[in-house]
């Protein structure tokens, strides 16, 4: 296991100034802004789907469910720092990878206390649920579904109680909340339908949205162990923490090439699922408990990270570029 090594990382002490002015900006960093391409990505792929099998793109639908993803993600992560402050997780952790592991730190470093981050996340969820509203006014009640789903997702990842992320299928949830529904929404708000091709191009997505949950939680499953937060790398180890990275990785590549061979994805997409699968294989080998890898951790969780964007990136092109450009 990790022991302590470094002072610990943390938000900088100059963002706890006074005035209005330094409350927004501290409101706006509580929510990790950094991390919203999980939110946006998944999005476009589902509108690029939209925009591919039938020539639809409404850009009011597209900028209001990325507000509303947008908004439901700030949500969740404001409320993960608020659940994991709560059971002593983030409190405890001394071998977190800043800013990646361990939340945002702005309860641990006095710049918002347990309460702020309560109502910020409550706040966020309502602006996040007013879209879709509004939505459905637009689109019909189906984007409700949607949107209580995904949101709900998020929220009981952390509510003490329920807490998805203790129980072994926070990841599944994660799974479901950044890939299958905002793509699968997505594709429906712009073609009003269901279809098995927007399915199969949101578990790549999904897969990838995973590796990253199981690869952040590595250096924290000290302190997740110790107040009983069994995710699935605490249930599992390092071992088991690279089996199933390697087989999300192994579900996003067959995704792919079942999404190719049904002419979903075009043929040439498949150098980008290969190159992907290989930078997923070298991220696996970091996966490490031993404080002697701590430095080849970071830089696999930078890899999940960066095959996140370039995947989903990857698969907008494709799909746009085969079936809209001449």
């Amino acid at each position: 296991m990790y022991q302590t090594q470094q002072p610990l990382d943390r938000p900088s002490p100059s963002l706890a100034g006074p005035g209005p002015a330094a409350a927004v900006r501290r409101a706006f960093l509580a929510t990790r802004p950094a991390f919203f391409t999980a939110a946006v990505l998944p999005v476009l792929v589902g509108t690029a789907w939209g925009i591919a099998t039938l020539h639809r793109f409404n850009g009011v639908l597209l900028t209001l469910a990325l507000a509303a993803m947008v908004l439901a993600h700030a949500a969740a992560n404001v409320y993960n720092d608020v659940g994991d402050d709560q059971i002593g997780a983030d409190g405890d952790n001394t071998n977190h990878i800043y800013p990646y592991t361990g939340g945002s730190r702005f309860i641990q470093s006095g710049l918002l206390s347990r309460r702020e981050m309560t109502w910020l996340a409550l706040g966020l969820a309502v602006g996040a649920l007013a879209i879709g509203f509004v939505l459905s006014l637009i689109r019909g009640p189906g984007v409700i579904l949607f949107g209580v789903a995904g949101l709900g997702l998020g929220l009981l990842y952390s509510l003490p109680g329920a807490q998805l992320s203790a129980r072994g299928i926070g990841e599944a949830a994660v799974a479901i909340g950044f890939g299958a529904l905002p793509v699968i929404g997505a594709a429906w708000l712009q073609t009003g339908r269901f279809d098995f091709g927007a399915a199969l191009i949101s578990l790549p997505v999904s897969a990838w949205a995973a590796a990253i949950l199981i690869i952040n939680e590595v250096p924290d499953v000290d302190s997740d162990r110790r107040v009983r937060k069994r995710t699935l790398v605490v249930r599992w180890g390092a071992r088991g923490a690279q089996w199933i990275y390697g087989g999300l990785t192994a579900i996003a590549l067959a995704a792919s090439a079942i999404a190719i061979l049904r002419r979903a994805l075009p043929i040439w997409y498949a150098i980008p699922a290969v190159v992907l699968a290989v930078v997923g294989i070298s991220a696996l080998a970091g996966i490490s408990f031993k404080p002697s890898g701590r430095r080849r951790l970071k830089q696999s969780i930078e890899l999940t990270l960066v095959t996140h964007i370039v995947g989903c990136l990857a698969i907008v092109i494709a799909l746009l570029g085969e079936r809209i450009i001449p």
